[in-house]
């Protein structure tokens, strides 16, 4: 499979969709040696079944287990490290993966518990997990969804689990888009499944899931993003970490030299234009939040917008790290403390925003 290639198939029979891809693209003539330790980066945000929109599906990880083993390589790990907030025990958990490590035998890599290192990607240092630097082949299956700070989050952006918590703080407070383009300097995707089965297209969290029934590969991450841009209707434009890291020199936006090709039947694919997108974000004043603690407000607010309450809003509702020691009428997290009304928590659950601003304004 050349760089320039994505291959996609359709279908529900998840597992084996995945399988007859990596045969397809012939992954095995890709990994340096029988004896690789390969690393496979799935997406477990939070701890969410794949069907809400938000994680990567099993069965994507089944079939490529099943497809490297029965190629002779069994020295595989799996590491994922969930968003600050949750821990990624509970998404191993809730998301199946500790049954896929007791039934093939291959071992889970907690990166919110993993040691780290600096490491100069591009000419900015960030901090990585230890275990990036041991892998030999890096397998990324991000889950292609919309993201309420970059747009999307897919091939790019998943790299951002492999980063201890206090680093993907740091992120944010740097704006997200810069660092991310960095870190494809620092660790390098050599091969990509994507899971665009049912991704959430507004939210990273999941919430409304758009059914697609879709897995595909790639090598090059650029590419990739770009192409999945035109897929869930945004422009690569509004997603400045794409064009930086082909600036960097990381892959390609080229979508005109790419060769996408679709095996087997195609059937089943659902429109985009056919998906309910809300409108809540002009209430917000957002600067430098980490991404569950908006993540979670964007579903209260939806909740509030139903049911009449969004328009009641007097001010914008702060939210980030952009906040701290200063004052305001209404803030979110623990950042917007020293406001007049604030949602405590670090970060605080959707429920409990929903619940405590619908308290505040009825009582108005």
């Amino acid at each position: 499979m050349k760089k320039n290639e994505i291959i996609r198939i359709y279908g529900t029979e998840f597992k084996e969709n995945t399988i007859r891809l990596l045969k397809e693209a012939d992954l095995a003539s890709h990994i340096p040696s029988a004896n690789a330790r390969i690393g496979i980066k799935p997406n477990l945000v939070s701890a969410s079944e794949a069907s809400f929109g938000a994680t990567t599906h099993p069965e994507i990880l089944a079939g490529i287990i099943e497809y490297l083993q029965a190629e002779g390589f069994n020295n595989i790990a799996i590491a994922e490290g969930s968003w600050v907030g949750d821990k990624t025990s509970r998404a191993f958990e809730v998301c199946g993966f500790y049954d896929l490590s007791k039934r093939y035998d291959v071992p889970l890599i907690d990166t919110q518990k993993d040691k780290w290192h600096k490491k100069n990607c591009g000419g900015m240092e960030l901090v990585l997990c230890d275990c990036v630097d041991q892998f030999d082949f890096l397998i990324n299956v991000p889950v292609l969804k919309g993201h309420c700070q970059t747009r999307i989050t897919c091939a790019l952006k998943n790299m951002k689990g492999l980063l201890p918590n206090k680093e993907k703080r740091h992120f944010h407070s740097m704006g997200l888009h810069k660092p991310i383009a960095h870190l494809s300097r620092g660790i390098k995707q050599d091969f990509i499944v994507v899971d665009h089965i049912c991704g959430d297209p507004d939210f990273e969290d999941g919430g409304n899931p758009l059914v697609r029934n879709c897995i595909m590969v790639g090598r090059d991450p650029v590419l990739v993003d770009t192409f999945g841009c035109s897929l869930i209707g945004v422009d690569p434009a509004e997603v400045p970490y794409i064009s930086m890291a082909e600036r960097l020199g990381s892959g390609s936006m080229d979508l005109s030299g790419a060769v996408i090709r679709t095996i087997g039947d195609a059937r089943g694919e659902e429109s985009y234009e056919d998906h309910r997108f809300v409108s809540i974000r002009d209430a917000v004043e957002e600067v430098e939040s980490c991404s569950a603690c908006y993540a979670y407000l964007m579903p209260a607010l939806e909740k509030l917008e139903q049911e009449g309450l969004l328009a009641d809003i007097p001010d914008k509702i702060c939210i980030g790290q952009g906040w701290r020691g200063k004052h305001g009428k209404i803030g979110v997290g623990n950042c917007t403390s020293g406001f007049e009304f604030c949602v405590k928590g670090c970060p605080p659950t959707d429920n409990q925003i929903y619940a405590e601003l619908k308290e505040y304004l009825l009582a108005r």
